[in-house]
């Protein structure tokens, strides 16, 4: 009985208190507002760049030509990955499947107990970009908004790194934090286990 009673005990301390899930939901809603502000501001002030655009209209320079604002649209993935596919299949694979995905990342999140403080911040934050993104697809008839237009001058042609948003930002910011705190943790346990 004792026994039982020590598991049980064991069981409740290493049972990550709720609070401690809910409170980097905080970092969801602040990607999606910043995200959905930042892109609103962009449709109503400037117009979206197309081939036939007067360059001096649609481009607004922040850091000269490093980096700059540029309204474009995106009815794809990351580098315009399945724009060639039809209508439908782009609702499904980059609307519908990111959606559930988004669904079972929040299940993963509120059931499991091992993840760190900042591993449950950058999970959110990845998340809250996901749903940002979503947004737009399931309510933007011309897909996703992009604007931020960085000048790169290694591997494309265009010396520019393809057009992102603020969602985008924060998802790569987060899966580097997130891969990196689950390098660190993994290196720490091999320590441990070799002591």
């Amino acid at each position: 009985m004792n026994m039982n009673k020590d598991n049980s005990t064991l069981a409740e301390k290493q049972k990550t208190p709720l609070i401690q899930k809910l409170i980097p939901l905080i970092m969801v809603v602040l990607t999606i507002l910043a995200d959905q502000i930042t892109k609103t501001l962009v449709v109503k002030n400037i117009p979206q760049f197309s081939l036939f655009s007067d360059a001096d209209e649609c481009v607004v320079p922040v850091i000269g030509n490093l980096v700059q604002f540029i309204h474009v649209r995106n009815n794809a993935v990351a580098f315009s990955i399945g724009s060639t596919l039809s209508q439908s299949w782009r609702t499904v694979l980059f609307a519908f499947a990111p959606l559930i995905l988004i669904i079972v990342v929040f299940v993963v999140y509120f059931r499991n107990n091992d993840f760190t403080k900042l591993q449950r911040w950058a999970i959110c934050g990845i998340t809250g970009g996901g749903i940002g993104n979503l947004i737009d697809r399931f309510f933007r008839d011309q897909g996703v908004v992009d604007f931020i237009d960085v000048y790169f001058p290694i591997y494309f042609e265009s010396k520019r790194w393809p057009t992102f948003n603020v969602a985008d930002s924060v998802i790569v910011v987060c899966a580097i934090i997130l891969i990196l705190s689950f390098i660190i943790h993994e290196v720490k346990a091999r320590r441990n286990k070799n002591v």
